[in-house]
């Protein structure tokens, strides 16, 4: 197999959004996770620009052993004396230089004529290669570059000593079609390529970042240079994960390529990273997002469940994750909610089941996700009541600061609705009293006691209450995202026990 190497520079570029900000307790965190996961480099950072950065780049490379760990540098002398200055401690340093060659950088930014911008790369190679023998070079903006004087600035590189050329897709301009063909004709038009490794370092802001270093791999290019979770600077970096993925899982493209990267450690670094930037990953996002392995749909539900490559063309083992792949909410069907009752060792008739169905569905129309815990009272609540002689209908309360609460509940026995409205010392009260009167018998209320059973603004509240009525004394519960409908669910639940002992 032929490897691609992964160049990661989260602790760089990803580092450069704005708001990534880390220090160097956090930095040395991702680092030492980059080194478990198998990336082949780290570029810890831009050991110039501040004391920090310079400490953390040095640290790094002092603790951090397996990975190249690389500094970047403008194309002037203090800037690599100061990259070299913090990789040397490594077994492994990089020096990775940097000049523009596009002629808006060159007029605008720099202010250089093409014969400068050659020397000044030239130059700043061959100091940094009296450093270390593993040098960078990058032609910043090369996508945006004159193709000819793109191939002379690589050509003069390589010969000054360069070993590993990268072609950055610096704005994200580039269309896959366009950048796979540039990366092509660099290694029909340099005469020695051969003797360097292309890279390719492509953002995103037409989304196209990943296409682009996929299409470069295709044309040649043998390192990529990626962040976790795609961020970076602007609309971010290429995804590393997404890359290595895409390798893995399509071996009939990439035939004969792969990555050293232990996939199965992905899903931890990008909450890792995720965690220590504060950028939230998005649920959609390929391969880490939250619902990347989750399947609500009923369809795709039962698919799964019979054979997962129905929807599944990655294990989610595969890349670490270790939550549900099937997510109980208003599109699953009764094929997902039997697997989850079997999981949570709740065994049920058939009868019981179709009641716990009827619930789940209602309770899945008034919040996004059914949790374990959910499911859990919706059974207790539902399944377990035995022969229910009362059954909810529906109510209505009338209740406010200036009124007296009122109630009319509908109850539902044998065949019939029969209904009751009754005033009293709150909602619940209200409920109880009308109840009361439908069923003709007085409970009295010995506990009440009311809890959230799962975490946010829909979660199921769950009620228990203890209610004494004809000698009998029983503990029932009811639960409902409406917690005047769960107190109502118990109280029924509570006379329905009674009336069966």
């Amino acid at each position: 197999m032929e490897k691609i190497i992964i160049f990661d520079t989260t602790l760089r570029d990803g580092e450069q959004a704005p708001g990534a900000s880390l220090n160097q307790r956090e930095k040395l965190e991702i680092a030492h996770t980059l080194s478990a996961l198998g990336v082949d480099i780290i570029e810890a950072g831009f050991p110039i620009t501040s004391e920090g950065d310079f400490e953390s780049v040095r640290a790094i490379a002092r603790s951090v052993k397996g990975p190249v760990i690389c500094g970047l540098a403008r194309a002037v002398k203090k800037d690599i004396d100061a990259a070299y200055q913090a990789t040397k401690v490594s077994r492994r340093p990089r020096i990775h230089v940097f000049l523009a060659t596009s002629k808006i950088h060159m007029k605008y930014k720099l202010k250089k004529a093409e014969d400068e911008i050659l020397r000044l790369a030239v130059q700043a190679v061959k100091y940094a290669r009296k450093y270390c023998a593993d040098i960078e070079f990058s032609p910043e903006d090369a996508s945006r570059s004159e193709r000819s004087f793109l191939f002379k600035v690589v050509r003069a590189v390589i010969e000054a000593g360069a070993t590993t050329v990268n072609i950055p897709d610096t704005v994200g301009y580039a269309e896959p079609q366009e950048y796979g063909s540039l990366i092509s004709a660099i290694k029909e038009n340099v005469l020695n390529i051969d003797r360097a490794i292309i890279s390719v370092h492509c953002h995103n802001d037409l989304g196209l970042a990943v296409a682009n270093s996929l299409e470069a791999i295709k044309n040649g290019a043998r390192q990529v240079e990626c962040t976790i979770n795609g961020i970076g600077e602007r609309a971010g970096n290429a995804s590393m994960e997404e890359i290595v993925m895409a390798i893995k899982t399509r071996k009939d493209i990439f035939s004969g390529l792969a990555t050293q990267i232990k996939t199965n450690q992905i899903y931890k670094a990008s909450r890792l990273v995720s965690k220590l930037t504060g950028f939230s990953v998005a649920p959609n996002k390929a391969i880490v997002g939250g619902n990347a392995f989750r399947h609500e749909s009923g369809i795709h539900q039962d698919g799964i469940l019979k054979e997962r490559s129905t929807y599944e063309i990655i294990r989610p083992e595969d890349v670490g994750f270790t939550g549900r792949g099937l997510v109980l909410g208003k599109h699953s069907g009764r094929h997902a909610l039997v697997e989850r009752l079997k999981e949570l060792s709740i065994n049920l008739s058939q009868k019981q089941v179709g009641n716990v169905y009827l619930r789940f569905k209602a309770l899945a129309d008034k919040k996004k996700n059914i949790f374990d815990d959910d499911l859990i009272s919706i059974v207790e609540d539902e399944a377990k009541t035995i022969s229910p002689i009362w059954k909810l209908e529906s109510f209505v309360i009338n209740s406010g600061t200036d009124i007296a609460p009122c109630a009319r509940v509908n109850l539902k026995y044998k065949h019939k609705i029969l209904s009751a409205q009754s005033s009293g010392d709150g909602p619940v009260d209200a409920c109880f009293k009308s109840i009361d009167k439908i069923t003709g018998i007085k409970g009295e209320l010995q506990d009440y006691r009311i809890e959230a059973v799962t975490k946010g603004k829909d979660a199921l509240g769950e009620v228990v209450l203890k209610l004494k009525a004809k000698g009998k004394t029983v503990t029932a519960r009811g639960s409902s995202t409406d917690i005047i409908e769960a107190s109502v669910r118990a109280y029924i639940n509570a006379l329905n026990k009674i009336e069966n002992l």
